[in-house]
Formats: C-alpha cells, structure tokens, sequence
C-alpha cells in the first residue's frame, strides 16, 4: 500500500496488491448496478483524483450497513462525485433520507446531475457548503453518518457528527489507514496524515464510542456511540 495515494480525500478502488483477490471479490459479490458503473467510470475520466469515489466493494459494503442499521436519516460529509451517497441511498427504506455535504463548491457542476438523475434521486439533499457549521442547523437527529471530508479537520468533524448523532447510532470514517502511512513512520507527517493520526489515536480513548477498523482498502472505521 505505497503508490496509488497521496493527496485525495479517499483512495484507488482497485488497489494494486490485491490482484487476483480483489477480482474473485468482485465476482462474487453483488454486482455493481449499471447507473453507478456508468458514474465510477465518468468520475475517473472527467474528475481530477476520480480515484477518490468509493467503487463497487466499499459501495455494496455501504449499502448492506444501511441496509443492516436501516436507519431514517443519514449524514455525509464528503460528497466527491456522489457515489457513495447513491451506494448508501439504496439502502434506505422507503421514509429514508440521507443528506450529503461537499465543501468544494466547483464539483457541483458534477455531481448534482449524477444524483438527480439517479434512480433513488428523493431520498438524497446534496448541501454544497462545509457540514462542521451547516449540519446541526438542519435540526435533524441522525442515525448513521459517513465522514469522508477533509482529514485535517476529522476531529473537528466527528465531534459534531457525535452531537448530532443519536445513542446506538453509527459513525463510518474513510480512509483511516491512510495509504499505510499510520504505520510507516520513515513517512514525511503531512498535515493530511497528522488529522487521520489525531483522530485514530483520539478514538482509542473515547470511552462515548466503541469501534473498529476494516482494512478494506484505505481503512474503514466503524463506530457506535454508546
């Protein structure tokens, strides 16, 4: 896990050391529906890091843990191209509703068509604006949230996703074995590194949470609030 991530806010869905492997899993698992292949395969070519959406794995994982929690709203933060948003709107059941926060005002131009033209496009609110300051005023209580924004400020981020997170409610943190860096300490710290450092480490001594990380592809952290 050395050269496929550097500076994006997620990582490369097809990771090279998998090889062979990550070819039987996609084989046998269920199948990426067509709308969102035809989305991942749009974001690599038009989008400057398009390695950054989610992928058929960690999507399908997504929309099984919606699907599992089955929770009535949902909160991202991070939209990128949507991808995931669409992964995890699947899932919801039919009063379901997820609203999806993205800081960088020129993906908009992107991603809005992609998820208002998506089969499941009433059960998503695509927020342009940064979700630190503009989520609690929603007023809504959240049963689920995935916190893929940027990693200087995820510490910043999971205090007020925990705020306004229900108890028993679940919390998913991307990209939390950054590339490998978290154990690479020849690595220069850059400050990207330092945030996934700060929270990982912060986390382990959160006593209002409990949690545990997936290696599935750059890292997945799955959190319960007590």
């Amino acid at each position: 896990m050395s050269n496929w991530k550097k500076n994006s806010s997620s990582s490369d869905p097809h990771p090279p050391n998998l090889g062979g492997l990550e070819d039987y899993i996609l084989t046998h698992i269920e199948p990426e529906p067509e709308y969102l292949y035809k989305l991942w395969r749009a974001t690599n070519i038009h989008m400057l890091h398009g390695r950054m959406a989610s992928g058929h794995l960690q999507g399908r994982l997504l929309k099984m843990l919606v699907q599992m929690i089955r929770p009535k709203n949902i909160l991202e933060v991070g939209t990128f191209s949507g991808y995931s948003a669409l992964c995890m709107a699947e899932g919801l059941d039919a009063d379901g509703h997820l609203y999806t926060f993205e800081i960088n005002d020129e993906q908009e131009d992107f991603t809005r068509p992609w998820i208002e033209g998506s089969p499941v496009a009433d059960k998503v609110s695509f927020i342009i604006g940064d979700a630190i300051t503009e989520a609690p005023r929603l007023g809504v209580t959240f049963d689920m949230a995935f916190i893929d924004g940027d990693k200087r400020t995820y510490r910043e981020t999971y205090e007020m996703v925990l705020s306004i997170l229900r108890p028993g409610g679940f919390i998913l943190a991307d990209n939390t074995l950054w590339d490998g860096h978290v154990v690479d300490h020849a690595y220069d710290r850059d400050p990207q590194t330092k945030g996934i450092e700060t929270f990982n480490d912060f986390l382990t001594h959160d006593d209002r949470v409990e949690q545990v990380i997936l290696p599935l592809r750059d890292g997945l952290t799955l959190i319960r609030k007590r």
